[in-house]
């Protein structure tokens, strides 16, 4: 399924303030809230941007919070907010830890989810990470990859078109309980998170997408070149849209320290750098701009969603 145009390189973004790594977020952010997050998301939806994503995290354990930090916006509630504000965005969850939850919670959240916001969810999951949340809510941690696999099938029924879904696996078993509203796609898209072996497998064989995770520009091609190998032998059809998150950006001439990483300069300048991952195969990319407010950040989005975008 491919939920994207094509003959485009499509941008999308992880809203900020909603999970604040120290990774990645910026000073701003602490003192923020819903407003800045209602801000944001009307300014990507006017200027063009493919998707807002939000994080996945039931609680995090002391020892990870100094780098992780506690603020973790739950995505089902916070991308059912912003559809309420916007009208064309897509919603993607970057990624949902499917595996933490039963797959007929998961589908009652996330079918209702699409079908409140007229079939703009992309359902993106990935296996976490975090020990401590799957001991908390009893579920296996060392055998979450195969906990998500089963999930993934559970969930191709329960969010499909049927009003009773039925599965019978390892892990799930249910048939008989109807599940009302349905999606309001025929079929929502699932794009698997991660880079590792097993994840790129996972999205090769079960994905109608792909969502690398920590992998640089260099690393890509080898990748993807893997997944459509796998997919190939898997005998699976149908596109599958690649995607890939970028370094970080700035539109312009910064006049402050964005960081030795930070790709800078005018809109044909960055342009030119971003094309290479069309060039790659890669369908989509997730932006995140250097600022130290909400307005540098709103500016920021505009001079990409003006000035960059259509040179992508």
């Amino acid at each position: 399924m491919q939920v994207l145009p094509e003959g485009r390189l499509e941008y999308g973004m992880q809203l900020p303030v909603q999970s604040q790594s120290t990774l990645y977020t910026e000073e701003w952010e602490a003192d923020a809230g819903p407003g800045d997050l209602a801000a944001i998301a009307g300014a990507a939806d006017r200027l063009g941007f493919a998707y807002l994503a939000s994080c996945d995290h039931v609680g995090i354990p002391r020892r990870l919070a100094p780098a992780m930090s506690t603020v973790w916006y739950d995505p089902v509630a916070t991308l059912a907010f912003l559809a309420g504000i916007t009208e064309r965005v897509r919603l993607l969850s970057h990624v949902a830890v499917v595996g933490l939850r039963h797959p007929l919670l998961t589908a009652k959240q996330y079918a209702t989810l699409d079908h409140l916001s007229g079939g703009r969810l992309v359902l993106g999951v990935g296996a976490g990470h975090v020990r401590e949340e799957f001991e908390a809510l009893g579920v296996d941690f060392e055998r979450r990859g195969a906990v998500l696999d089963e999930c993934v099938d559970a969930l191709r029924a329960t969010l499909g078109p049927d009003e009773y879904p039925v599965h019978h696996g390892k892990l799930y078993d249910f048939e008989g309980l109807g599940q009302r509203p349905r999606p309001a796609q025929e079929r929502v898209p699932v794009w698997v998170g991660g880079s590792s072996p097993a994840a790129v497998r996972r999205a090769a064989v079960k994905g109608d997408g792909w969502l690398p995770q920590g992998d640089p520009r260099e690393r890509l091609p080898e990748q993807i070149a893997t997944v459509r190998r796998l997919r190939e032998e898997a005998g699976v059809g149908g596109p599958l849209t690649v995607g890939a998150i970028t370094e970080p950006l700035y539109v312009g001439r910064p006049q402050w320290s964005v960081g030795r990483r930070t790709l800078s300069g005018g809109p044909d300048e960055l342009a030119e750098s971003l094309r290479e991952y069309g060039a790659m195969g890669v369908h989509q990319i997730q932006v995140r701009f250097r600022s130290r407010s909400r307005g540098e950040l709103i500016d920021q989005m505009t001079a990409f969603g003006t000035d960059v975008a259509p040179h992508l």
